[in-house]
């Protein structure tokens, strides 16, 4: 069942509103995607509060305008496909894209982020990677492996 402004996860009750609103929406998604409760809610939070972060004034007021409706549906164009939850298994790849660096997991149709830094992408795909105990797969321009590492939380 999503989640909505009235029934949500308890730590997400001391975020401020918009920050709130953009988690449920974020973890929403993710409950769709096939993440379960545990990995989504501080996925979703520490997404919601980097989202906070970046946006400007206009996105922020857009996701406090969001009614509980339009945080429980989610849209086509909101979706990533259908529920693909074999994914949380796969590990995430740093390839070159056509705007910079993608982060995308392995087999999945779309990358997650894009970024014009490949540093920032090869964060990012940690940071997924950390969550999900799965490796990052750095690749060169060329497509060819550049580096290999497991993030799997055993140091």
């Amino acid at each position: 069942m999503p989640w909505d402004t009235d029934d949500y996860p308890s730590s997400f009750k001391n975020l401020e509103t918009p920050i709130r609103k953009k988690a449920i929406d974020i973890a929403n998604a993710m409950i769709d995607e096939g993440y379960k409760e545990g990995q989504a809610i501080p996925i979703a939070t520490e997404q919601a509060k980097e989202w906070y972060e970046n946006a400007d004034e206009k996105e922020i007021n857009r996701v406090k305008q969001m009614s509980d409706k339009n945080l429980k549906t989610r849209d086509e164009e909101g979706r990533q496909g259908e529920s693909r939850p074999e994914l949380l298994e796969k590990g995430q790849h740093v390839v070159a894209h056509e705007e910079g660096w993608a982060v995308k997991t392995e087999d999945a149709r779309q990358p997650s982020d894009v970024f014009d830094k490949k540093q920032d992408a090869i964060d990012r795909a940690k940071e997924i990677a950390e969550n999900k105990g799965t490796q990052v797969v750095i690749h060169k321009k060329d497509g060819s492996i550049q580096e290999k590492m497991s993030m799997d939380g055993e140091s």
